[in-house]
């Protein structure tokens, strides 16, 4: 994990908004992530075309659609993961509390401490689970004490509803848990930030039923309070845990609603043929 950021170079938690674009759908509730005219590139490819959403606050907003099809590629340009890739460029704003993430005096880390990401595959540090809790707050000089780190990490495996089954063993490594653990694990390293926003690709494509019914779970009771944005290939999972579904294809976004409207009423007929399975 890189250094922090100076506090002075970290995104404003309050700022103006601009106006949204005239072809954006209203929002569901208050916006905390507009997407504005975004195009994607990976070298000469173009993977995102004129993309425009507003993503909101206290809220699933899931990104459905064949594999390809940018949902992934969008999700990353969210946290400036993309940074990291050799030949990737974005074009257009992402905006965060009215501030645009690309900015040139934004701190990719800053933006990354505030915008966590959950990966498919559970990637658990190679530590303990009390350090794994514990690495970013420590990195990031949250806390000015032990017992207040104690509480910290207590806190988050609460709020990852991983605490009574890890309590007895947070000096045990984090490899040593189920899949189902080490995924809530990466969860409980996320929230220990206190990011604004959490995104979460495939999180539980690689977890049994009964570990996806309790990530699942999990999801429904942290968005109460923090934006969450997934990337799902089921869209029955999308039907159940989100508030807002976007569809995409081949690096457009079709169509973004409601859940329920999008797979009871779509507008389109694009949207309408890939949740009925003509085609994808």
């Amino acid at each position: 994990m890189s250094e922090p950021a100076p506090q002075s170079d970290r995104i404003p938690s309050i700022a103006l908004r601009a106006p949204a674009p005239a072809n954006a759908a209203a929002p569901l509730s208050p916006t905390r992530i507009d997407v504005r005219n975004v195009n994607a590139f990976y070298g000469a490819k173009q993977a995102l075309f004129d993309v425009n959403l507003h993503i909101p606050d206290n809220a699933v907003t899931a990104f459905i659609g064949a594999s390809g099809c940018g949902k992934s590629t969008l999700l990353r340009c969210l946290n400036r993961m993309n940074d990291t890739i050799p030949g990737a460029r974005v074009d257009g704003q992402i905006l965060m509390d009215g501030v645009d993430i690309n900015s040139a005096d934004i701190d990719a880390v800053s933006v990354r401490t505030r915008i966590g990401m959950v990966f498919q595959k559970p990637s658990p540090f190679p530590m303990s689970i009390y350090d794994n809790i514990a690495y970013g707050p420590r990195t990031h000089k949250l806390t000015s004490s032990k017992a207040e780190l104690d509480e910290l990490v207590e806190r988050s495996l609460r709020r990852a509803a991983l605490w009574e089954e890890a309590k007895d063993r947070l000096d045990k490594s984090g490899l040593g848990l189920s899949g189902g653990q080490q995924q809530r694990l990466c969860i409980a390293r996320a929230l220990a930030v206190s990011p604004a926003v959490i995104l979460m690709d495939e999180p539980c494509s690689a977890l049994d039923p009964v570990a996806t019914a309790h990530i699942e779970q999990l999801i429904e009771d942290i968005r109460k309070h923090t934006c969450i944005v997934i990337v799902t290939h089921s869209m029955a999972q999308a039907a159940r845990i989100s508030q807002i579904t976007a569809f995409f294809n081949m690096g457009q976004l079709i169509e973004s609603a409601p859940t329920a409207d999008l797979f009871t009423a779509p507008k389109l007929e694009q949207t309408q043929d890939y949740i009925t399975g003509r085609f994808g």
